[in-house]
């Protein structure tokens, strides 16, 4: 029996997260229409374990998948390899979802044609419980007042997508040998623009599925996470300008409005970057070039990414205009207009 979607994973030292993530897709009545794929990157803990466990009892449905630590992007590529779904969804080893909208999600899908199909989600307070939802109803556009149908580029005049929101027809990415970077955090917005050349059409299920869990210490969305791993975040904006420079300027009149939503996202990835370099000290000579070097680079690679960028974060604008002079009384300004206290080493 063909399996309508495949839900991977990605799993590292998650045993504290992992048995209420797989006990979420346990609902009797669509256990035969999906695989869940439990990718273990070399888990130290019981996270194998806890999966095989998901794995005996229902040997249909649960799959573990043990191999070496590569990084979050190394799980989903194994997924998509591995993968036998007519859809494909990533979940995360630490989140979970909402089962009676994920079953509603997957009986949806049985019937579906699109390539990206979006979902709403919460933001679960792990410290609180409380639940911060996050819709996309401005895709409503059916009669039943539950559902969107878009072409892509209407979709992409009214909203950004999420990696939690997204559900992707799962041919385009094995087909595409699309491939996100290994040994390497912040690979969610490759997930979500790697494939965007070969999409064509979008739909919305008025459905809450992903939970997504907040406030983890150990997050990587956290500044103290991005800090940790800054030379990540930096490799991947420079490997999306690559990709969606060369796709705009291949992709003919058609292809503009897809390379305008891509540029878009990544400019807004850089301002998330001068971010991080803003929460280290003015006085920081180091961070300062960092930041120089990176603002060359991206010139370098497209003035197009580099445009867009300047509209996305102020200080970067003042910098650039005055050659980098006064970084020091920039820095601090932008910093305060931020309400950002910089942390020192």
């Amino acid at each position: 029996m063909e399996k309508i979607l495949t839900v991977v994973i990605p799993s590292y030292n998650v045993e504290r997260f992992l048995r209420q993530t797989l006990e979420s897709f346990v609902e009797e009545s669509v256990l035969e229409d999906i695989e869940v794929l439990v990718v273990d990157d070399g888990s130290k803990d019981r996270t194998a374990l806890i999966g095989k466990e998901f794995e005996k009892q229902y040997p249909g449905t649960f799959r573990v998948i043990s191999k070496e630590n590569g990084g979050h992007g190394s799980t989903i590529n194994r997924g998509i390899e591995e993968c036998a779904g007519k859809y494909f969804k990533v979940v995360d080893g630490d989140d979970w979802v909402n089962t009676p909208d994920f079953k509603a999600l997957v009986e949806k899908l049985k019937d579906c044609d699109a390539d990206y199909v979006v979902t709403n989600y919460y933001e679960v307070n792990d410290k609180t419980g409380e639940k911060t939802a996050r819709d996309f109803r401005e895709l409503l556009n059916q009669e039943d007042g539950k559902s969107g149908r878009w072409t892509f580029e209407e979709m992409a005049s009214k909203t950004q997508l999420p990696m939690h929101a997204l559900v992707i027809r799962s041919s385009i990415l094995k087909e595409n040998r699309i491939r996100l970077d290994e040994h390497c955090f912040y690979v969610d917005v490759e997930y979500i623009l790697y494939p965007l050349p070969y999409v064509e059409k979008v739909a919305y299920f008025d459905l809450y599925v992903y939970m997504y869990r907040l406030a983890l210490a150990t997050q990587s969305v956290s500044m103290e996470g991005y800090r940790r791993h800054i030379q990540n975040h930096m490799d991947v904006i420079m490997h999306l300008t690559e990709y969606a420079s060369a796709y705009r300027n291949h992709a003919g009149d058609e292809g503009q409005a897809k390379a305008a939503y891509m540029g878009k996202r990544i400019a807004q990835m850089v301002g998330d970057q001068i971010s991080i370099f803003m929460s280290y000290p003015a006085e920081d000579e180091k961070n300062k070039q960092r930041f120089l070097d990176f603002d060359r680079e991206l010139k370098e690679k497209s003035g197009w990414i580099y445009e867009l960028s300047g509209h996305e974060s102020g200080t970067l604008r003042l910098l650039r205009k005055t050659g980098f002079r006064g970084y020091r009384f920039l820095m601090r300004q932008g910093q305060k207009r931020k309400g950002m206290e910089s942390n020192k080493e």
